[in-house]
């Protein structure tokens, strides 16, 4: 493992939904004080760091990603005093904080664009955002064709007839990058949330804080990742000025005491542009999306694999591994029926019936593929008790704005989102307090048997499993960031790969139980081994001379 100062280059990185975690008062929305209460959860889970999805004060147009203001705390989370406790606390235990950081929008509630509002055209105030008169009889029409992440057009017009950008709500507004004040803002929010003594930062929709000035139309206008355009072209995703934002900001975190580093959520159209983000004098890490979306299928796994570690070694950063996020649907789901790829994300067609044991022996085996990979890893809340997606969350209780922005077609990313349980019984599985607030999502009732208490101690969960595999990646000197050697040849079903000294991981994704090459003892299987044979969608670790 590497050195305390380098801890991000091999961190197993948990990411906390807030919303969703722990609720300490039983309002149905879990806090920071829940969170706290759980932290010895998460010590003993073998984690390193908690990234925590946004905490900042919001109206919740999109669960906190449009925030009112960077340096409070969202009352129904707790205050700016719980978060320097909850800091406090978690070093005690070892645990880094890694808070959401939204750069490309805040929320029209925010002072700024309150006081865009009221100064109207021309000023100052809006030159904070991107208004723009419309197009058409009596600027009557959009500025451009650009869409909405969440569907529909992506502005939206005022009372004095000027249209402002927003790439995904309307409570969203994106800011103007061009303008200084933008950047003297976010240092200065950045320095707000070290001096307090966060360790990082998880920078939300890292590819698209800069626009081409001339805001032109777009030929494919659901072109959200940049794959119709060259390199860099793309009007809002993926420009290369955007690398001199992080280089300022790479400033600010070493000029701090301790290792801070920065995770960025980048979707590019290659893993050459990726890489750019990344290594000496700009960010620390990158998420690797490529791997989170690829199909339970050899051959693309281990192209991904070979194309993330090759171009973010030449950059001299570690790979990230992802499986799961507050934006995809939950693995067992994924892997247990049809895939497909849109808009960058996840998804399925929700015709499709799920084959939730197919899809959870699956999930185990991708876990103990990743958790093997060298460099760092992230594991979203709930994914370390093979919790599957819900998918039939009752229409009234969707609260995505995709749900409404796509005119009831698309019911958004709810399904990975709902509070976790904690034990196989009571009023919200232990989320809350018994007889308190129904949580802000509605649980299923089979929620129960994926319940932490029920799966501590289990043989066989899910929940130990991970539990096992984190302690090993911890403690085994060739698991966390290093090099990787194939032993299976390209296009084998069966992959194969060594790790130095002594470590061979083999994931069967064959239809049929296969022999396991020779080894000197098995250190954890993702489930049952038949003698020295490897059934279907099973990994495991092998100690190999």
């Amino acid at each position: 493992m590497t050195t305390e100062a380098l801890w991000w280059r091999d961190a197993v990185i948990y990411q906390v939904y807030i919303r969703s975690f722990a609720d300490s008062d039983g309002d149905g929305i879990g806090d920071l004080a829940g969170l706290r209460e759980r932290l010895p959860y998460l010590r003993d889970l073998g984690v390193d760091a908690l990234w925590i999805n946004p905490w900042y004060a919001s109206p919740q147009v999109d669960a906190g990603y449009d925030v009112a203001d960077y340096r409070a705390i969202e009352p129904a989370y707790g205050t700016v005093a719980d978060a320097e406790k909850l800091i406090a606390e978690a070093h005690e235990y070892g645990l880094r904080i890694i808070p959401d950081l939204v750069p490309n929008h805040l929320s029209d509630h925010h002072a700024w664009f309150v006081e865009a509002l009221a100064a109207g055209p021309g000023s100052a105030a809006r030159a904070r955002f991107l208004f723009r008169d419309g197009r058409g009889p009596d600027g009557a029409e959009p500025p451009n064709n650009w869409l909405s992440h969440f569907g529909g057009p992506a502005w939206t017009r005022v009372a004095d007839g000027q249209w402002y950008l927003h790439l995904f709500a309307p409570g969203q507004p994106d800011v103007n990058w061009e303008n200084p004040e933008v950047h003297t803002e976010f240092e200065a929010v950045l320095r707000f949330w070290f001096d307090r003594g966060v360790d990082g930062f998880r920078i939300d929709v890292a590819h698209g804080l800069v626009k081409d000035p001339a805001l032109p139309d777009l030929a494919d206008p659901t072109d959200f990742v940049g794959l119709s355009t060259g390199p860099g072209e793309h009007p809002y995703v993926d420009r290369d000025d955007v690398l001199a934002i992080y280089e300022s900001w790479r400033r600010i975190a070493d000029s701090y005491d301790g290792a801070r580093m920065f995770v960025a959520e980048a979707w590019t159209p290659s893993p050459e542009r990726l890489a750019r983000y990344v290594g000496p004098g700009r960010l620390h890490t990158a998420f690797n999306f490529d791997y989170l979306v690829a199909p339970w299928d050899p051959a693309a796994l281990r192209t991904t694999i070979d194309t993330t570690t090759g171009f973010l070694s030449s950059a001299g950063a570690p790979a990230t591994w992802v499986l799961e996020n507050h934006d995809v649907v939950r693995a067992p789901s994924r892997y247990g029926r049809p895939t497909v790829s849109r808009h960058g994300n996840a998804t399925f067609d929700e015709s499709d019936p799920v084959d939730v044991e197919l899809g959870v022996r699956r999930a185990r085996a991708a876990f103990l593929l990743y958790a093997a990979l060298p460099g760092g890893m992230y594991v979203y809340q709930g994914q370390e008790l093979g919790l599957p997606q819900v998918d039939d969350i009752p229409e009234a209780a969707l609260q995505d704005p995709t749900w409404e922005r796509s005119g009831h077609t698309e019911r958004g990313r709810d399904g990975c989102r709902v509070p976790i349980p904690w034990t196989p019984t009571g009023s919200s599985f232990g989320f809350g307090p018994d007889g308190g607030a129904s949580p802000w999502l509605p649980q299923p009732a089979w929620f129960g048997e994926y319940a932490v208490s029920a799966e501590e101690g289990a043989e066989g969960s899910f929940l130990e499993l991970a539990r096992a595999a984190l302690a090993t990646r911890r403690r085994h000197p060739a698991l966390g960031e290093g090099d990787l050697d194939w032993v299976s040849a390209a296009g084998d079903a069966v992959l194969v790969f060594r790790r130095s000294p002594a470590f061979l991981a083999v994931v069967n994704l064959s239809a049929e139980t296969v022999d396991l090459p020779d080894h000197d003892g098995v250190l954890l299987a993702s489930g049952p081994l038949d003698g020295r044979r490897l059934p279907p969608d099973t990994a495991v670790w092998l100690a190999a001379h």
